[in-house]
């Protein structure tokens, strides 16, 4: 199968190019890499490229066209586009499948915050009353999400929001205008205050990261890591969300639990050389001069997503990396969690 060269209207694509630039550029819709956008043109899908940034959409050439019929064809027989296409962002079988002119994907943290949490479905049918939206628990990325989707649309075909467990959200209309509206809605309902944290310890901070391989984070968000009882509790219980196993490349939670302030001033350069950040407890968090861009984004997003989470909300967690962007999950129980659900028996696959 070859990609296809035709070029669509340029109105058309600059519509989309704008709407991707824009939800790519807010660190609480997207982050690094993740989320993608799609338009379907005179017969061609247009998607956004595997590994590329949504903020990059004005500046870089980050779209793929796919012919829509095959990819569709592709769907029929149980094949995943993403195959066929590997420069294609994973989630193709998604774009594909979805009826809507338009779709936007993004990792919109306030969804995400909800996503994750097992009584999500009822709060999203209090929050999200009004619009033909759809929850869909977590599968994995390609393939079993599209299906899910299908299977969804199939019941109730006027659906064009989808909340995905414990990965995000999903947007369709007719028009780049629509998806950006209804997205600027349902960012709305969903929003949630994020708590205070205690300030970073900066001068401790300053002394561990003297000459060493560590500096201070651009965003001082991430100290909250650090400082937030809560948001520490939260994270020893394991994984939230496939992105924070991927672009952290962890095997298992232990990269997010705190190291004592002690301990890091006894030689941190060789005993934590391969950590792309470390999160110093009661202190911050401080970041490897050689970490990458995509890393220190997902950093942000993941402290954003765990100050909107409290001590009493039951969560679906992992608590392991198996394999390739794979998760096995488990119950977590906070102090004072009402209750937790296990998802034992599902994977987490990655995200593209």
């Amino acid at each position: 199968m070859r990609v296809s060269t035709l070029a669509p209207p340029r109105a058309d694509l600059s519509a989309l190019l704008d709407l991707t630039q824009r939800a790519g550029s807010d660190p609480m819709l997207a982050q690094a890499s993740t989320g993608n956008s799609s338009a379907k043109l005179n017969g061609i899908l247009w998607v956004k490229a595997s590994g590329k940034w949504m903020a990059d959409a004005l500046r870089d050439d980050i779209f793929i066209p796919l012919p829509l019929a095959e990819i569709r064809e592709c769907l029929r027989q149980g094949v995943d586009p993403a195959t066929e296409y590997p420069a294609a962002s994973l989630e193709t079988a998604m774009h594909g499948a979805l009826p809507h002119r338009v779709v936007l994907h993004v990792h919109c943290v306030n969804t995400i915050a909800r996503a994750v949490r097992a009584d999500a479905s009822d709060q999203l049918g209090r929050l999200l009353r009004g619009l033909h939206w759809q929850w869909i628990p977590y599968v994995a990325s390609g393939l079993p999400l599209s299906r899910a989707i299908e299977q969804t649309l199939s019941r109730r075909p006027d659906r064009n929001v989808f909340v995905l467990g414990n990965h995000g959200l999903v947007i369709g209309g007719a028009s780049a205008e629509a998806v950006e509206d209804l997205l600027a809605d349902v960012v709305r309902r969903l929003s949630i205050r994020a708590r205070q944290a205690l300030p970073a310890d900066y001068a401790a901070l300053l002394e561990i990261s003297t000459d060493s391989p560590w500096d201070l984070p651009d965003d001082d968000a991430v100290h909250c890591l650090g400082t937030d009882i809560v948001s520490q509790k939260i994270l020893a219980g394991g994984f939230l969300y496939p992105c924070q196993a991927i672009f952290s490349n962890a095997t298992s939670a232990d990269l997010f639990q705190p190291i004592p302030y002690y301990d890091l001033l006894d030689c941190p350069s060789i005993r934590y050389c391969n950590r792309p950040f470390l999160i110093v407890e009661g202190r911050g968090a401080l970041i490897s001069k050689s970490a990458q861009p995509s890393e220190l984004a997902m950093l942000s997003g993941l402290a954003e997503i765990v100050q909107r989470l409290d001590a009493s909300a039951p969560l679906r967690i992992s608590d392991r990396r198996r394999g390739r962007g794979h998760l096995r999950t488990r119950p977590l129980q906070l102090p004072g969690a009402c209750r937790s659900e296990s998802l034992s028996h599902k994977r987490w696959c990655q995200l593209g």
